[in-house]
């Protein structure tokens, strides 16, 4: 896949930034390599690679799911800058 000026102005206007006429020649440039390395990968034999989740060969530990203090919402709540009763209130997002 190649990159051109009006792949770039296409996403730069889908991601709403504007850009000049240098930028755009940096990013045609950038996202060309970028997606030249990714071709690169994509072309790599990993049939016989183990997905790795870390790069230790550890599981995570379990401990027991105990309460340590229960009696601490009235200090919870002191961080609050508006409380109703025992709950946190919060500025209404839809309308």
């Amino acid at each position: 896949m190649s990159i051109d000026k009006d792949i770039v102005k296409h996403i730069s206007k889908l991601a709403r930034i504007s850009l000049d006429d240098k930028k755009t020649d940096g990013l045609v440039k950038d996202l060309s390599s970028i997606i030249l390395f990714i071709e690169k990968l994509n072309k790599l034999n990993t049939d016989n690679v183990v997905p790795l989740t870390s790069i230790i060969n550890a599981s995570l530990k379990s401990r027991a799911d105990e309460v340590k203090n229960e009696k601490i919402r009235d200090q919870i709540l002191k961080n609050s800058p508006e409380k109703n009763e025992e709950f946190f209130v919060v500025p209404k997002v839809i309308e």
